[in-house]
């Protein structure tokens, strides 16, 4: 096992966004700015990695058929903790995400990535898997929310970016803009992997 390999799968070749198709709703619903793409990306990679290393430690003490009620409490343990974490410390990007941090809970890659991954291998692939399909959950998401961001407010991180005689493209921060940024963007990952 390449332990590098286990890291970098999640950036390109299992990327879950643009690959594996997983996480759409806090894909199309958050990312109308790069920051609420890095604050939402960031949320689930430490969830992520943190279940993914406790399923992991623990994964011959729990019965086969009880495995994913474990393993989902394991998980909602983690999503209380950066929930509470990010209202302390982070309010206004709590605020704006809003109820999809909870959400990450029942996000099919977290429990997927235990149920394929962490329930089978050990502690250092377990975290190294995690932290890679985390950050290019959160590439992703990040790179989704700059462009809608940039066409549809002019802005990125909320600085403007483009002159101000630029009329902002509205329907780049409305659900179709999502649609259409993330269909161009899996394109341009097909036809790069296509002229490999």
């Amino acid at each position: 096992m390449s332990y590098t390999k286990e890291f970098t799968k999640g950036f390109w070749e299992l990327n879950p966004t643009f690959k594996l198709i997983l996480g759409m709703c806090p894909t199309l619903a958050v990312t109308t700015a790069a920051i609420n793409g890095i604050g939402m990306g960031l949320a689930t990679t430490f969830v992520l990695v943190c279940s993914n290393v406790v399923i992991s430690l623990v994964r011959k003490l729990i019965p086969k058929k009880v495995r994913i009620p474990a393993f989902i409490v394991i998980i909602a343990s983690f999503v209380t903790i950066i929930d509470l974490i990010m209202a302390g410390y982070f309010y206004e990007l709590h605020k704006e995400l809003g109820l999809f941090i909870p959400l990450i809970v029942v996000n099919c890659i977290i429990l997927g990535r235990a149920e394929a991954f962490a329930s089978k291998n050990n502690l250092v692939a377990s975290f190294l898997d995690g932290l890679g399909i985390g950050l290019g959950f959160t590439i992703s998401l990040t790179v989704l929310g700059a462009i809608r961001e940039i066409l549809g407010n002019g802005t990125l991180f909320g600085a403007h970016v483009l002159p101000a005689t630029y009329t902002p493209i509205i329907v780049f921060i409305l659900p179709p803009g999502a649609f259409l940024t993330l269909g161009f963007l899996m394109a341009v990952m097909n036809k790069i992997e296509k002229n490999k």
